[in-house]
């Protein structure tokens, strides 16, 4: 029996949401999305039969072109030239994970009713959803304001069986695979194209993966940052309790229990220190990953509530009877979180590689560059390079996308927020955090290395073990981009439970 979600008005969790994609859900719309989405279709076809009245997006131009009034007998063309016209993307192509996440989204918003679009459009969403017909949609095009639209437009193009669609393991047009299937295009009826076009479902879905692989890299950077304590030799200090409480910042108090946790029964931490503090990059662990986890939390809750949102335009209230024009497709709020998050992530990767600076150099007993015969061997010198290269990038990616805004539609759509910048650099930041913590990590392991017979925590062994399983000792000079690969491969296999 297949795994199904079905969609209906509760509200969806972004863990929730990952455990959906993780297990490869099917999904299915309730009977109340149903009945909702064909209630307000109807309203919406007997509010045209019955009124003359100009209705922006259904029977008018669009952006600028607003007071143009448009027959009724070209209504249908009018939403299926706004598809076509406005599949302006360029640029690489959007992750198929992030694009399926984008079909998740549309289908979660319009099911609410307020949208006014043909059931039968929302069940070929559904189809392309559960059987992976990913529409290629390209990162470039959008301003976040107007919706996602030149994005929107190219994830909607197959349904028309227009453009181009991932599926089967290529690249291929969609029409091909409209015809497999045995499927007609859809004709769009009365506004159906802008309700497609209209949304935020493009920042939505990267900005939702970008806080699943977060979390994940955030709780990762308390672990490799432990590791890392121990092969230097630090102090538990830093993390008692009694300092956090009286600074009680959530994210602080949070990291430095996790810290008392995860070195319980380390014979390293607990051995007699000759140095009496340690640098900022150990000392302010809990201040620093935590600031960061306040920040993720932050954008945690911003992203819940966008994704549990109808954010196309005008909106359809068919209980109240009225059709409202407004601005919910405007990404200022995920702008601000998905800045507000690179920021944070960003912060992450730069204390990771200051510790990893500080363990190959020379210091408590440490050898210098943390091999054997420093001098004929380089050792771990050049990682460091790397990740401070990659911390470089992480700083100028960092700059906030969200205090620009062009105008544009002839001076109709005067302020943007540009978010869908912001999504694909924060996707970018969040990358390169994962590869400066597995530079980490290759440096803290092997520093504990030097630490023996000693051994830390039981949970710490257990971790370093799995990772030397795929990434071994370094005892002389060899090509270390490829440990640098596998321990990349390593963190990105990790699996965490966020329930």
């Amino acid at each position: 029996m297949e795994n199904f979600h079905y969609i209906c008005s509760d509200i969806i969790t972004i863990e929730e949401l990952n455990t959906i994609l993780i297990e490869n859900k099917k999904v299915a719309l309730s009977e109340e999305a149903s009945a909702n989405i064909e209630n307000c279709r109807k309203y919406l076809d007997n509010k045209m039969a019955n009124s003359e009245d100009p209705i922006y997006g259904i029977n008018t131009g669009f952006g600028s072109l607003c007071n143009v009034k448009i027959s009724n007998e070209n209504l249908s063309k009018l939403q299926e030239n706004l598809v076509k016209s406005h599949a302006c993307g360029t640029g690489p192509e959007v992750p198929h994970e992030i694009v399926k996440i984008m079909l998740f989204l549309k289908i979660k918003s319009l099911s609410f009713g307020n949208s006014a679009v043909q059931l039968k459009t929302v069940e070929r969403l559904i189809e392309f959803y559960n059987n992976d017909i990913l529409p290629i949609v390209f990162e470039q095009g959008s301003l976040g304001a107007s919706g996602d639209l030149s994005p929107l437009a190219h994830l909607s193009l197959p349904l028309l069986g227009e453009g181009e669609v991932f599926y089967d393991g290529y690249r291929q047009p969609a029409s091909k695979v409209l015809e497999k299937f045995g499927w007609e295009p859809i004709v769009l009826q009365s506004k159906e194209g802008l309700a497609l076009l209209n949304g935020t479902q493009f920042m939505s879905a990267y900005g939702t993966f970008v806080v699943i692989k977060s979390m994940k890299l955030s709780y990762l950077a308390d672990l490799i940052g432990a590791v890392s304590l121990e092969g230097f030799d630090g102090r538990i200090e830093p993390f008692n309790e009694l300092i956090h409480l009286v600074r009680p910042h959530k994210g602080q108090i949070v990291t430095a229990e996790f810290y008392n946790q995860v070195l319980e029964g380390s014979e390293l931490i607990a051995q007699k220190k000759e140095h009496v503090q340690d640098p900022y990059s150990f000392r302010c662990i809990p201040q620093v990953h935590g600031a960061s986890k306040d920040a993720l939390d932050y954008v945690k809750k911003v992203f819940r509530t966008e994704i549990n949102s109808v954010t196309d335009n005008p909106n359809v209230f068919y209980k109240e009877d009225i059709i409202i024009s407004g601005g919910n497709f405007h990404g200022q709020p995920l702008a601000l979180a998905l800045d507000f998050l690179g920021i944070a992530m960003a912060e992450l990767g730069n204390i990771s590689e200051r510790r990893t600076y500080q363990l190959i150099s020379g210091l408590r007993g440490l050898p210098p560059f943390l091999v054997k015969e420093p001098g004929l061997n380089s050792g771990f010198m050049i990682p460091q390079y790397t990740a401070a290269s990659i911390v470089s990038q992480n700083k100028q990616l960092a700059t906030p996308a969200s205090i620009d805004s062009i105008v544009s539609s002839n001076g109709q759509e005067d302020h943007v927020s540009m978010g869908a910048n912001a999504a694909t650099k924060t996707l970018r930041i969040v990358d390169n955090l994962e590869r400066i913590l597995a530079i980490e990590l290759m440096n803290a392991s092997q520093a504990l290395e030097f630490r023996r017979p000693l051994k830390s925590s039981p949970f710490i062994e257990s971790f370093v073990g799995a990772y030397r399983d795929e990434v071994s000792f370094v005892e002389v000079d060899r090509i270390l981009h490829y440990d640098i690969e596998k321990s990349i491969r390593f963190i990105n296999s990790f699996q965490i439970d966020f329930e």
